[in-house]
């Protein structure tokens, strides 16, 4: 089907005239479709990671076997939506590791903006933020489809159309945002993705 604008009216919500492909941090924001919690649950304000939530936190942090030219620096799976932010193109931390032990993504490096070397030898494609989403939730959406199946049991569509993308512009932006991140099961009652809604 060719795109109709009369049908096909669906706003994007991407930055007109930004090229994804180039080298920058980005905070990234995906959720599940009609909000409904599918990846666990926030007990003592720490996130309980279930079956799927495992999947949606495996997939992420398996994005740079997929993508090499992709960092992957501070996340979090939240019930029905996940965080995290994004370095593209050749960009490596040289940076000290942070260690956040309240989170089941304490293992994973903060990255100051600009602290970056470049890796060896380019790849021949250089994956924009879309292309890098879109595997992302298609692999999480296969995976947790197979469960529901074992399961007999129908799932649904998982995720919501698109995403959301903020790009981060200095270093105190990403102070902000990756703390926000490291924090957000803290401050779950207050989520505004926070919809008690089960399977």
């Amino acid at each position: 089907m060719f795109y109709n604008p009369k049908i096909h009216h669906r706003r994007s919500i991407r930055l007109k005239g930004y090229d994804y492909s180039q080298e920058g941090l980005y905070f990234i924001t995906i959720c599940c479709q009609d909000k409904i919690c599918r990846f666990g649950k926030i007990e003592n304000r720490k996130m309980i990671l279930n079956d799927l939530g495992k999947i949606a936190y495996d997939e992420w942090i398996k994005l740079p076997e997929r993508y090499p030219r992709v960092l992957l620096d501070v996340f979090q799976i939240m019930p029905n939506h996940m965080h995290g932010i994004v370095g593209a193109t050749l960009a490596v931390a040289q940076n000290a590791v942070a260690q956040n032990t309240d989170t089941p993504n304490a293992d994973i490096p903060k990255v100051v903006p600009n602290a970056v070397s470049p890796i060896g030898a380019e790849a021949s494609h250089v994956p924009t933020i879309g292309n890098i989403i879109g595997a992302y939730k298609s692999l999480v959406t296969n995976k947790c489809l197979e469960i529901h199946k074992l399961r007999n049991e129908y799932m649904g569509k998982l995720w919501q159309r698109n995403y959301y993308e903020h790009i981060i512009r200095n270093e105190q932006a990403y102070l902000n945002i990756s703390d926000y991140i490291i924090h957000n099961p803290e401050k779950w009652q207050d989520d505004k993705c926070h919809i008690l809604r089960g399977l």
